[in-house]
């Protein structure tokens, strides 16, 4: 047992990162740059509403995927690349997030364009629907939802537990062995009482706390970053030395700058691994393209300013990272020493934050994946029982092991990406169709309005005819 976890664990390391590498280069020329060319469009299409009264906005989507890609990845994983790897490891997870962009555009376009129609007249769809549809692979669809459920329900919300959790270790009443578990307790229950509302309510609520969180989030980095302003230009400097150290690229790959960067890079805005589809087909939108956009745009947010709010606010304060304090002892300490006592407080009350809309966020996934499996959505037993287990996968997390519960989760989100970006490679054809219909319109000064059989789709789809 230990020998297959071993293997499947290097796959995580070289293997992933030539898939996402090229990937996302792949997608980025085939899309001429798409996550910059249109940047200023993307922030204007979340303005509009959604095309029935009772639908979901592109912005409702959003900050559903949102909530999942902000969370525990963007403190804490942020942590054990910079600790593990080295600064530099910021570095790749920049470029990580630059053509993660396109990729993240292309899938949620697809998914977009192959969403399904449910009875009360709203939609839904992810990966598994374009896999069937465009690849006419049943089986192939099937396997990517059991791999996305046991991701998002096994190995990201236990891990976001376990890291939630683990932001009390520094404070004098955690007791190892028992204070683990009391949390990962009242984490459940908040989680179960919460999901108890339906996908309806977890949107609403991520709505509602993602902004919040984010914005609060920043304004502390800000302050962080002025308090200790000398140091920014070293920052930088350490950053950039680190991220082309040929040693440290290539030197034990899987504990490298590059491999850490990449895959904790991936772990935070989760560009093409096929998650945020689910919540992109949600969107009442007239053309798939404005949530290929509006996706594209939260892989963004995710990286390019939590994560670097994280990465800036620890490495501008002199703490110099270390293997042993990886994870949420690293951020407290720079935090520590910038703010005093107050800096781990507010670490763990915004990992409550962040790890909670996390948790709602991943559910909505899991959820969308039992729809696929059963054909429709789960009756009221069958999602009860679903339930019922998320949480207590919640609560098992919290005292799992941290190399462990990071080892989980790495092999879960790369046996997803192993599917997801071929096959978007591969009929990734409609996406860039898509694109540049959306993009002629506009320059007619249309709002755009798809209608699939003019944009080479030749499966009959529920909407676009």
């Amino acid at each position: 047992m230990q020998a297959v976890y071993n293997f499947l664990l290097d796959l995580t390391n070289w293997p992933l990162a030539i898939v996402l590498i090229a990937g996302g280069l792949y997608f980025t020329v085939r899309t001429k740059f798409v996550q910059l060319g249109l940047l200023k469009e993307t922030c204007r299409i979340l303005k509009e509403r959604p095309g029935n009264a009772g639908g979901i906005s592109s912005f409702g989507a959003l900050m559903v995927s949102t909530a999942s890609r902000v969370g525990t990845g963007n403190i804490i994983g942020v942590s054990v690349a910079i600790c593990a790897g080295g600064p530099g490891a910021v570095f790749w997870m920049w470029l990580t997030a630059l053509i993660g962009g396109a990729s993240a555009f292309v899938e949620s376009t697809l998914a977009q364009i192959y969403k399904k129609r449910d009875a009360a007249g709203s939609c839904y769809g992810g990966p598994a629907f374009y896999i069937e549809s465009a690849c006419r692979s049943k089986v192939l669809a099937m396997l990517f939802t059991f791999a996305l459920i046991f991701t998002y329900g096994v190995g990201y919300n236990m891990l976001a537990s376990y890291n939630l959790q683990s932001t009390f270790e520094v404070f004098s009443f955690y007791k190892p062995g028992v204070t683990s578990w009391i949390i990962g307790g009242i984490i459940a229950v908040l989680f179960f009482i919460t999901i108890l509302g339906g996908n309806r309510r977890l949107v609403k609520l991520t709505g509602i706390l993602v902004p919040f969180m984010g914005v609060g989030y920043i304004l502390l980095a800000l302050i962080a970053l002025a308090v200790n302003i000398r140091e920014i230009p070293e920052m930088f400097v350490v950053i950039f030395r680190s991220a082309f150290d040929f040693k440290a690229i290539f030197g034990g790959f899987a504990g490298s700058v590059l491999a850490l960067g990449l895959k904790r890079g991936l772990y935070s805005n989760e560009a093409g691994i096929g998650s945020a589809p689910n919540a992109a087909a949600s969107a009442e939108v007239s053309h798939p393209v404005k949530q290929g956009l509006v996706q594209m745009l939260s892989v963004f947010i995710d990286t390019n300013i939590i994560c670097t709010a994280t990465a800036l606010m620890c490495l501008s304060s002199g703490i110099v990272p270390a293997s042993a304090a990886k994870g949420a002892p690293y951020v407290q300490m720079a935090l520590k020493q910038t703010f005093g006592n107050v800096g781990p407080i507010f670490i763990a009350v915004a990992m409550i934050f962040f790890a909670f809309t996390t948790l709602l966020g991943n559910f909505y996934y899991v959820e969308n994946g039992f729809a696929y499996v059963f054909g429709r959505r789960p009756g009221k037993v069958s999602i009860l029982v679903i339930r019922i287990v998320g949480a207590l996968l919640v609560f098992f997390g919290a005292g799992l092991q941290i190399d462990i519960a990071w080892g989980i989760a790495d092999i879960a989100q790369c046996v997803l990406a192993f599917i997801n970006i071929p096959v978007c490679a591969i009929i990734g054809g409609v996406a860039y169709l898509a694109l540049k219909d959306y993009i002629r319109q506009k320059k007619e000064g249309l709002d755009p309005v798809y209608i699939a059989r003019n944009n080479g789709v030749k499966q009959d789809t529920d909407y676009w005819k």
